[in-house]
């Protein structure tokens, strides 16, 4: 038994190498498409579109950037595809060869395909492989992603037992304040702006601020010389500060008592009103005053004084 499952493995393996395939026509195209791992893709493997065969693989390469694989194809010249075209790596069953499947996507341009393009490996995807699928099933079942399920559940249920109030208003609250974040997104958004501004504003002026900080360099050298300096400054004027304050409180019922004096006095100049300002005109030109000035003719006047 062991001895046929080799030999019809062997037969699978040689009939997957051997050159056919679907027909390519008389204008065929070649396009490329890359792919971050190919499997066990080979030459001569069929490239589909929907399920139906349209071309061949031809080679299947290293690329250039030493960690992926261009895959070249030739494709029949009565398919049309558009130039932003995907590539996907399928199986034709679980346990059946590779092949490529050409396919457009939801919203395709309608530039076509040209010979010679590449699809880039943005484009391009591949299946998980069974064996994939199987390993993370063991390690889920073998002591893995379900014990520790039940660990995580039973933890929760500790936690939440007697709580429910206090986790139900908890997620008010998150509910609440989500909701809040999403009325106010376009604040939100134009904050991030505004500091998206602010921090290019000051990347362009890099170099000013760069010299200001230079400059502030040699002054902040000079003060953190003179710290003692201005510490002893800073402490004579809270001395000086305390003596003025304690001499005022001193001299306070003194200065009130001046104050009140003065009261009569001010009362009286202000009851004076224009009479003051008058009184200091004709005191500058004593002992003439406006009115004899009108009366002299002439530019001089003669004075006669007799002592008694």
């Amino acid at each position: 038994m062991r001895r046929y499952l080799l030999l019809a493995t062997v037969l699978l393996a040689t009939a997957c190498a051997l050159p056919g395939g679907a027909d390519v026509g008389s204008r065929p195209y070649r396009v490329t498409a890359q792919f971050g791992d190919v499997l066990d893709l080979v030459p001569q493997a069929a490239v589909k579109v929907d399920d139906v065969p349209v071309g061949r693989v031809d080679t299947v390469r290293l690329a250039p950037d030493g960690w992926s694989a261009l895959v070249t194809m030739t494709v029949n010249g009565d398919v049309h595809l558009p130039a932003d075209a995907h590539a996907y790596l399928r199986q034709s069953s679980l346990l059946g060869e590779k092949f490529v499947e050409l396919a457009a996507p939801a919203t395709a341009t309608t530039t076509p395909l040209a010979d010679g393009a590449t699809i880039p490996l943005a484009r391009t995807n591949r299946n998980p492989q069974v064996e994939e699928v199987l390993g993370a099933l063991s390690m889920v079942l073998n002591g893995g992603g379900v014990a520790q399920l039940q660990t995580i559940t039973q933890q929760v249920n500790q936690a939440l037992n007697g709580n429910e109030s206090n986790v139900r208003d908890l997620l008010s609250k998150i509910d609440n304040l989500v909701n809040n974040l999403d009325r106010h997104k376009d604040d939100i958004t134009k904050a991030l702006d505004g500091m998206a501004r602010l921090a290019k504003t000051l990347d362009d002026r890099k170099t000013q601020i760069t010299g200001a900080i230079d400059d502030l360099t040699p002054g902040i050298s000079v003060l953190a010389q003179q710290k003692d300096n201005l510490t002893r400054m800073v402490d004579a004027l809270d001395h000086l500060a305390a003596t003025a304050t304690d001499t005022v409180n001193r001299s306070r019922d003194d200065l009130v008592a001046d104050l009140k004096a003065l009261q009569p006095t001010l009362r009286q100049l202000a009851a004076a009103g224009q009479n003051l300002p008058k009184a200091l005109q004709v005191l500058m030109t004593f002992p003439f005053t406006d009115a004899v000035l009108d009366d002299v003719k002439g530019d001089y006047l003669n004075v006669y004084l007799k002592d008694h």
